[in-house]
C-alpha cells in the first residue's frame, strides 16, 4: 500500500483518522495505531508482521530489563542479546543472498569449485527502518539518554507507525515521546493545516517532479549502453533530481501523515544540494540516518578522538557500512566509500575549499554528489562503469527520448533544489490564493497518478 495509492487515499487514511479522534483514551489511541501500523505492514505481506513483532517484543523487554537492573553484566546482556536478534534477522532476510553471491564470486575468481545456494529469500520492506528504531531504543536505554516505557501498546506504536514504517525517517523513541505520552491530549485541529500541507507538499514533488523524470530516464537507463555522452549526463542529472524529491517527498508526506495525528517527526532533508561541503552534505541529506551513523557508530568507534589517522579510519567504516545498510550490492558500498573518500578529503584540504566562493563550492559539491549518483543508481559494476565511461568521454547516440520534456522539469527542479525553500522553512499558513493552487497541483498529481503508471518510492527498496 503505497502513500499515492487509492486504497491509502481513500479508504485505508480516512478510517484510520476519524477513528482515531474519536477515541478519547491513551491506550486506545495506542492501540488503534498500532493496529493500523500491522495492517498497514501486511498490506504489502502479511508474513511480514512476525518479523516486526518479534523485534518489538524483544525490543520492549530488553527495555524493561534496562529499567530494572543495574547490574553491568545484566546491562551488557539486555543490551548485546537484542540487538544480536535484531541484527541477524536483518543480516539472513536482507544480506544472506548477498553473502552467498559474493562467496561464489571469489571463489570462481580463485577458481576454487565451490557453488552455494541458499533459499528465496524476499526482503521484508522497512526492515532497515524498524530495526534502526529498536537499536536506538535499546542503545538509548542502555544509555540513560531515555526511561523505557512500561506501555507495551505505546512503544509497539512506535515501532509500527505506519507514517514512517517503510521508509522513514528513522525516528528516535526520545524524539516522539512527548507526543506520545500526550496522544490523549491532542486535539484535531491544532495542526490538521500543517499536516496537509506538507502531505500535500510531498504528494507534489513526487508525483510531478519525481515520476515525471523517472518515466524518461528509466527507459534510457534501461539500454544505457546506447546512450550518448550528453544522454548519460542528462539521466544522471535527473536522477539526482529524481531521487531527492521522491525521498524528500516521501518524508514530507510522512511528516504532515505525523502531524494529523499530533505526532511530530523530525526534518530529514534540509537543501542537500545547496551544501557547500561534503560535512554539510551529510547535515542536509537523509539526517535521521547520518545522525544515527555518527552517534550509533562512528562516535562510538571513537569519532575524532584519536588522532587523524584513527579518524579517518571511522570515518570510512562508518560510510562503508552506511552504503551497506542502503542495500544488498557492492555498488552501494562504493557509493559508501566514495562518500567517506569526499569526507575524509575535506578533512585534508577543508581550509583550501573553504576559501572558494560559495557559489562555486555549492557547484562543486553537486558535481561530485552527482558522481556517486552513479554507482547509487547502477544495477552492477558494469553499468556503474559503463555510465562513468560514457560520461567522461565523447559518445555519440541517438536522442534521448522526451529529452525536451526532461530539461523542462529539470528546469523547475533545478531552481526548486539550489535556490527554493524547502518545506521546513514555509510557516504552512498559506494565502487563500496559495491555498488553492496547492489543492489544485494536488489534484493533479491525483490525475497524473491514475492516468499512468504509479512509480514506488525509491527508498521503499532499502
Amino acid at each position: 500500500m503505497l502513500f499515492n495509492s487509492p486504497l491509502f487515499l481513500f479508504a485505508f487514511l480516512p478510517v484510520t483518522y476519524l477513528v482515531f479522534w474519536r477515541l478519547k483514551r491513551k491506550d486506545d489511541r495506542y492501540v488503534w495505531l498500532t493496529l493500523t501500523g500491522y495492517l498497514f505492514y501486511a498490506a504489502w505481506d502479511y508474513r511480514f508482521c512476525a518479523l516486526m513483532a518479534t523485534s518489538t517484543v524483544v525490543a520492549y523487554l530488553a527495555g524493561l530489563g534496562l529499567a530494572r537492573w543495574d547490574d553491568p553484566r545484566v546491562r551488557r546482556l539486555c543490551l548485546i542479546a537484542p540487538i544480536t536478534v535484531d541484527l541477524s534477522l536483518l543480516g539472513f532476510f536482507k544480506y544472506a543472498n548477498f553473502g552467498l553471491h559474493t562467496a561464489n564470486s571469489v571463489a570462481a575468481w580463485l577458481h576454487v569449485p565451490l557453488h552455494l545456494s541458499g533459499p528465496d529469500i524476499v526482503l521484508p520492506v522497512g526492515i532497515s527502518f524498524y530495526t534502526f528504531h529498536t537499536i536506538t531504543y535499546i542503545v538509548d536505554a542502555y544509555r540513560r539518554t531515555i526511561t523505557p516505557t512500561r506501555n507495551f501498546f505505546e512503544f509497539s506504536c512506535y515501532v509500527s507507525l505506519f507514517s514512517q514504517l517503510v521508509a522513514g525517517p528513522i525516528v528516535r523513541f526520545r524524539q516522539i515521546e512527548q507526543d506520545l505520552e500526550e496522544i490523549d491530549q491532542h486535539q484535531p485541529g491544532r495542526t490538521w493545516n500543517i499536516g496537509w500541507s506538507f502531505f500535500t507538499i510531498g504528494m507534489i514533488k513526487k508525483v510531478i517532479i519525481a515520476d515525471s523524470i523517472a518515466a524518461i530516464i528509466n527507459p534510457a537507463l534501461a539500454g544505457y549502453g546506447q546512450l550518448s555522452t550528453a544522454g548519460a549526463w542528462l539521466c544522471m542529472l535527473g536522477y539526482a533530481y529524481q531521487i531527492y524529491f521522491d525521498f524528500s517527498g516521501y518524508s514530507d508526506m510522512a511528516v504532515g501523515l505525523g502531524h494529523l495525528f499530533g505526532i511530530r517527526i523530525p526534518q530529514n532533508f534540509n537543501s542537500p544540494y545547496q551544501a557547500t561541503d561534503p560535512s554539510d552534505f551529510w547535515r542536509r541529506w537523509h539526517i535521521s540516518l547520518s545522525t544515527c551513523l555518527r552517534d550509533y557508530l562512528y562516535v562510538p568507534l571513537g569519532g575524532s578522538r584519536e588522532g587523524a589517522w584513527h579518524t579517518y579510519r571511522n570515518i570510512m567504516i562508518t560510510m562503508l557500512l552506511g552504503g551497506l545498510w542502503h542495500g544488498a550490492s557492492w555498488t552501494f558500498v562504493a557509493w559508501g566509500g566514495y562518500h567517506g573518500l569526499l569526507l575524509v578529503a575535506y578533512r585534508l584540504a577543508g581550509p583550501a575549499w573553504d576559501a572558494l566562493p560559495a557559489a562555486l563550492r555549492r557547484a562543486g559539491m553537486f558535481f561530485l554528489v552527482l558522481i556517486g549518483w552513479v554507482a547509487f543508481r547502477a544495477n552492477d559494476w558494469r553499468m556503474a562503469s559503463g555510465l562513468l565511461g560514457t560520461m567522461f568521454s565523447w559518445t555519440s547516440g541517438p536522442e534521448l527520448a522526451g529529452m525536451i520534456g526532461l530539461v523542462l522539469v529539470l528546469g523547475v527542479a533545478a531552481v526548486v533544489a539550489h535556490a527554493g525553500r524547502n518545506t521546513w522553512q514555509v510557516s504552512h499558513q498559506w494565502p487563500r490564493a496559495v491555498g488553492v493552487g496547492l489543492a489544485a497541483l494536488f489534484a493533479v498529481s491525483l490525475l497524473v497518478m491514475y492516468a499512468g503508471q504509479r512509480i514506488p518510492f525509491l527508498y521503499f527498496q532499502f
